[in-house]
């Protein structure tokens, strides 16, 4: 049974609030990014990464353009630390990127870290300890001073040991559980561990603040973090890093607000892996900036292939409604979405317009190597005419009239209603193709001649049927008037041509062929449809005309 008497507020809001971040309505820039995929990440999958997988994720991390990857816990497994060995020995990191290297502050922790880390162009060592309330009082049973005595020993320790050993190093210090811990508490802690580290223009120092649990609303931790910038020493030369955590559903949201508080640095994974909920999920901050025009610095253009790569590394699925990757995100099956973001891609078309203002979708789809066919407009029994339409005419160059979209998107939701499937674009081609071209079931025209008269065309059109042959002339005021007279003639049934469209195909790979409609109405009022398409309009034209009126026939 739910209990929630047993709940109360287990975080601290700063004591003087400013909340000067709620002025700003967007980020302005990207911050510095560093992945925590092959180290946070790792070290919560049910099967960690094998020292392959490792180095394929790592490989992919540098395509996607991170300058600064978490590549393990170096003193935690063997497979950690030879890793990083590897990369060190094997000169695999890049002049421009940086490795980082997470270690508890113990003495000997931090020892079998350096030892890990010895050679490397360009590592930071990344100390921390926790200092919540409850960590303190429940884990560590230790007082304020006592905890604080850890941090600073750490930070003795790393900085010595900087000093000893070949490599270039950077210094990260994570107060652990940061959400947890009385903000000014925080603040004199990392005070004093700067004070040893000494920050300055040739020593940059991070300073990260873990949402290791998230504890609050989103707004707070932005007040924390807001505090931590506003008092921390040396701030002119210290790197203010975030890594939250996603237990309360809305790590991106304390993220981004964070950034607005003043921090600079974000640690985080693709798609969010991590403990419990996970991290932040890098992608969906990095594609919320480039959405609203900001550069993120990340490259997430071939989003397929980072899907695949890091479902194949971890053994991990992307879900299908995650932001910007997953495999529906884009997808619209509402006919009256369908309707507006067909309407929305034609009118881009129609302005020359560069600016994205589509609706229903945030990006482009193309940016990240997605497409209208396959990933938007999608049918099923929900779909409707303008998107079924928008699909024939965007991957085959078939503009139908309104009135025969309307007619095809029911006969295409009825298929996926009663067999219980999605359309995909090739079926609603096969569907419309069954449906409209039968130019020779049960008429069809065997021969057909035209002749210039005073009044418009006479046509001699030969009709066949059943495997015999007649032959009819007739007049009209143009060719398919004629021909549509002739068929009049030779049937003895009376119908009114309604509609008719045509257009050349030449945009979409054809550079002769043309497309005709027909839509005829019969006696009792209902309109037939046939399509076809011809390097000559006049038997495109003639060939839809018998397609329609076989329809009426067979009553289709």
């Amino acid at each position: 049974m739910m209990d929630v008497s047993k709940y109360s507020v287990g975080y601290y809001p700063p004591q003087n609030i400013s909340y000067d971040w709620v002025k700003k309505d967007h980020i302005e820039k990207a911050p510095d990014w560093c992945s925590v995929d092959l180290r946070d990440g790792n070290q919560s999958l049910v099967i960690p990464m094998s020292l392959e997988e490792k180095l394929e994720f790592y490989k992919l991390l540098l395509e996607v353009g991170f300058k600064e990857i978490e590549v393990g816990f170096p003193a935690a497994s063997e497979t950690e630390y030879e890793f990083l060995r590897m990369l060190i020995d094997n000169n695999m990191i890049p002049e421009d990127v940086t490795v980082q290297v997470l270690t508890q502050c113990r003495e000997h922790i931090i020892r079998k870290t350096f030892d890990a880390c010895k050679g490397a162009p360009s590592a930071i060592i990344h100390f921390y300890n926790s200092v919540s309330v409850a960590q303190r009082e429940q884990v560590f049973k230790k007082s304020k001073d006592e905890i604080k005595k850890i941090a600073v020993d750490g930070a003795k320790l790393v900085k010595q040991l900087a000093e000893e050993y070949e490599g270039n190093f950077r210094f990260e210090y994570s107060p652990e559980s940061y959400t947890g811990a009385e903000p000014e508490y925080c603040l004199e802690v990392c005070n004093e561990v700067l004070d040893i580290l000494e920050p300055g223009p040739d020593n940059n120092v991070i300073i990260n603040l873990p949402v290791t649990v998230e504890m609050s609303m989103p707004h707070v931790y932005a007040s924390q973090v807001e505090y931590m910038d506003k008092n921390l020493k040396y701030r002119e030369y210290v790197t203010l890093s975030l890594h939250p955590h996603n237990d309360r559903g809305t790590g991106v949201a304390d993220t981004e607000l964070a950034l607005l508080a003043g921090a600079d640095r974000v640690e985080g994974t693709l798609f969010g892996n991590g403990e419990r909920t996970g991290n932040v999920d890098i992608i969906t901050l990095a594609m919320n900036m480039y959405s609203h025009g900001v550069n993120p610095i990340l490259d997430f253009s071939n989003m397929p292939k980072i899907v695949e790569t890091y479902e194949k590394c971890t053994r991990m699925r992307v879900h299908e409604r995650s932001p910007y990757a997953g495999s529906l995100v884009f997808a619209a099956f509402s006919g009256s979405h369908q309707d507006a973001i067909a309407k929305g891609m034609k009118w881009r078309e129609e302005k020359n317009l560069h600016g994205w203002t589509v609706p229903y979708i945030p990006v482009d789809p193309t940016d990240i190597s997605r497409t209208y066919d396959a990933d938007v407009i999608r049918v099923n029994s929900q779909s409707g005419k303008g998107g079924i339409g928008y699909l024939l005419e965007q991957t085959y160059g078939y503009d139908l009239p309104a009135k025969m979209r309307e007619h095809l998107s029911y006969i295409c939701k009825s298929i996926s209603d009663h067999e219980h499937k999605e359309l995909k674009v090739a079926d609603v081609l096969k569907v419309f193709e069954g449906k409209y071209f039968d130019y020779k079931n049960p008429v069809e025209i065997a021969d057909i001649h035209f002749k210039q008269i005073t009044d418009g065309v006479e046509a001699e059109v030969t009709f066949k049927e059943s495997g015999n042959e007649k032959t009819v002339k007739a007049e009209g005021n143009g060719s398919l008037d004629a021909v549509s007279n002739a068929l009049k003639s030779y049937t003895g049934n009376s119908y009114s041509l309604t509609v008719y469209k045509e257009h050349s195909m030449q945009s979409h790979g054809s550079t002769s062929e043309a497309a005709a409609y027909i839509g005829i109405e019969a006696a009792d009022g209902k309109v037939y449809w046939g399509a076809s398409t011809h390097t000559d309009i006049i038997k495109a034209s003639s060939r839809a005309l018998l397609a329609a009126y076989n329809n009426m026939i067979k009553g289709e």
